[in-house]
């Protein structure tokens, strides 16, 4: 059994992950500026607070109890608007100063913190984006999500915690299907739309393969070196054609048109000099919609099996 504390803890993936942290019997600290769904069970303590708030966090990163910290806070699709804005990210590096030197400070073993492919540059070629593949944050998020990266990376530089960064790929669950729903829907003209058959995909993360991959990393029993950066992501693309008929499915999506991609992609291309591309988490950009964009997660498997998909999730 190991005591942990999650940031984030309320959000969409905080709520997962804590409630698997739970049914695997550890103990977990939560913490979240929105109230918990999770209040209430056993082995589990929360306090509401903003992660900003030094004077309340520092405490429980240095009580000597912790084996390990879950950063997810300062994250989309858990505790932040998809619009990310300067002064956001000025408020996640000063999360990060003090948050990744307390835990390396205070001897805590594991460090896992969420970040994003969205850091890697655009995809030249077919191959799977891997750990290595070159880097260029272009968003507010994903920028913000490098310079933390890089924060770890230089809080581990003092002290004996191991560092897991996890570039997550958009999450989506049954329930949760913003990430899906973002690639195959007009909301201008309020449809949904496919280019051709609908044979082109994604990269998206099944939130339990997440899940697992934590769970992974904390039971690791030493003879494995798994401190780095995993991509952590579904293994195969999930195809546009797919996610029409899982929203059909289970979130009642309605009419879907068949779209020309040559005039939409030229469309996007004249539109694509604006701010929304840099705040935007979820702009879609429509000229790169069909490049089948795909990380390999290859590396992550040795920790977890990956066995989720948007098949087996329904």
């Amino acid at each position: 059994m190991k005591t942990i504390l999650v940031t984030g803890a309320s959000g969409f993936i905080g709520r997962e992950v804590t409630s698997a942290l739970l049914q695997k019997g550890n103990n977990v600290i939560g913490t979240d500026s929105k109230a918990s769904p999770l209040i209430g069970q056993p082995n589990f303590n929360f306090l509401q607070a903003d992660i900003t708030d030094k004077s309340k966090i520092s405490p429980i990163l240095e009580s000597g109890k912790l084996d390990a910290v879950i950063h997810l806070a300062c994250s989309v699709d858990n505790d932040l608007d998809s619009v990310v804005t300067d002064v956001e990210m000025k408020q996640c590096a000063n999360v990060d100063k003090y948050l990744y030197k307390t835990a390396v400070d205070a001897g805590i073993k594991d460090i896992i913190m969420l970040s994003t492919t969205q850091i890697y540059a655009p995809q030249k070629s077919r191959e799977p984006i891997r750990e290595t593949n070159d880097e260029k944050p272009f968003s507010n998020y994903a920028k913000m999500k490098s310079d933390s990266e890089r924060e770890l990376a230089k809080s581990l530089k003092k002290g004996n915690s191991k560092g897991v960064v996890m570039r997550v790929a958009p999450v989506y669950s049954k329930d949760y299907n913003q990430n899906l729903h973002d690639r195959i829907y007009d909301y201008k003209d309020g449809v949904g739309f496919l280019y051709g058959d609908g044979n082109y995909g994604f990269s998206f993360c099944c939130i339990y393969n997440l899940v697992d991959f934590v769970n992974g990393v904390l039971t690791q029993d030493g003879s494995y070196q798994y401190q780095g950066i995993y991509n952590v992501c579904d293994t195969n693309i999930t195809l546009a054609k797919s996610i029409v008929e899982f929203e059909r499915d289970f979130h009642k999506l309605g009419a879907v048109i068949s779209r020309n991609y040559t005039s939409d992609a030229i469309k996007a291309a004249l539109a694509n000099s604006g701010k929304r591309p840099k705040t935007d988490y979820r702009y879609i950009d429509l000229s790169t919609l069909t490049n089948n964009i795909n990380y390999s997660n290859t590396k992550a498997q040795r920790i977890s099996t990956f066995r989720w998909n948007l098949d087996n999730t329904k």
